[in-house]
């Protein structure tokens, strides 16, 4: 799913750091996951598993263990996905994370990081990294630093492996309720709107993502400020009824005891797999791979999640809000 908000400051110390001339001995020590975010636009068009199989090599002559690999996307679509692919990795004993990103322009940037053994997936307090102009020269790259490497990794996977089972989906919708339509008493009770840097950690991950990596602190202060007065100006014009602005996170139990039933919820992600991950038939779709965002509105108490009457996710993320209220007025 998914997050462009306070947390992604946090990142910018994760992006900063330089390729060094040892690998981290988290990555020599234990298995590894591997995350691979691919720019559609890139030239030559790659699929994401011709990335893997391109990198697998590398990854194993430098001394790593990995053992899985899977769409940057797919783990970010929402909270609820990322934290129950973490679980699977805990009960794999992950012990670190490959992220490589393909950028619009072709380059590739890896980044290796500890395993937070928590929802974040990845912390933000260290990351090594390297990059090139092909996955080729990546794959080189790691040879070379292999050769300096002690590994205690052994019996290591020959060719990449892409896990059947969907952690994220079986963690998410087969557990929640999606609905298509809206949900009642919106004029009763207040609706909690979290504002950038509420979502805690949860957004790390995504500041890897193609679209958003590398992005520096003023353009990031600049769309947090951005997204405060358009969220604002958009409930005024949009939505009747009480809105709560929320600056920090809260357990429902606090949200619930300031009357609080109703939360606004954001995620971003592939539109295909969004749809797909909230039980509904993305076929239909001209652009599946598009990346966009989608609101719904989840009602505390019963943990019902509200997605409206009408599809309306969209790439700029004030479309997809304005639409979205505009729709909560549709009688059914």
């Amino acid at each position: 799913m998914k997050y462009i908000s306070a947390c992604c400051l946090i990142l910018l110390s994760v992006l900063a750091v330089q390729g060094q001339n040892t690998l981290p001995e988290v990555f020599l020590e234990g298995k590894s996951i591997v995350l691979i975010s691919n720019a559609p636009s890139a030239k030559p068009i790659l699929d994401w598993k011709d990335i893997a199989e391109g990198v697998h090599e590398g990854l194993v002559e430098a001394g790593g263990d990995p053992v899985a690999y899977f769409e940057l996307e797919d783990l970010t679509l929402s909270e609820e996905v990322q934290a129950a692919y973490a679980n699977s990795f805990n009960k794999r004993l992950i012990s670190s994370v490959v992220i490589l990103t393909r950028k619009s322009d072709g380059q590739f940037l890896l980044h290796i990081a500890p395993f937070s053994n928590s929802s974040s997936i990845i912390s933000s307090t260290s990351a090594w990294s390297i990059d090139g102009k092909t996955i080729a020269e990546i794959k080189d790259n790691l040879k070379q630093l292999g050769q300096n490497s002690k590994s205690q990794n052994f019996l290591v996977l020959e060719v990449p492996e892409y896990p059947k089972e969907d952690a994220g989906q079986s963690g998410s919708s087969s557990t929640r309720r999606f609905f298509p339509r809206n949900p009642l008493n919106l004029d009763v009770f207040k609706l909690g709107v979290q504002l950038g840097g509420a979502l805690g950690d949860a957004g790390i991950l995504s500041a890897f993502r193609y679209d958003l990596i590398g992005k520096t602190e003023q353009a990031i202060l600049a769309e947090q400020e951005a997204e405060k007065k358009g969220l604002q100006g958009i409930f005024e014009a949009s939505y009747p009824h009480e809105v709560v602005y929320l600056g920090t996170a809260k357990t429902d139990a606090e949200l619930l005891s300031e009357r609080i039933q109703f939360l606004l919820v954001k995620v971003e992600g592939r539109e295909a797999d969004l749809m797909e991950s909230m039980g509904l038939n993305p076929s239909g779709l001209q652009e599946p791979n598009r990346i966009v965002v989608k609101y719904y509105i989840r009602l505390i108490v019963r943990d019902e999640l509200y997605l409206g009457p009408v599809w309306d996710a969209d790439p700029n993320w004030r479309n997809a809000l304005s639409s979205f209220l505009e729709n909560l007025s549709i009688k059914q």
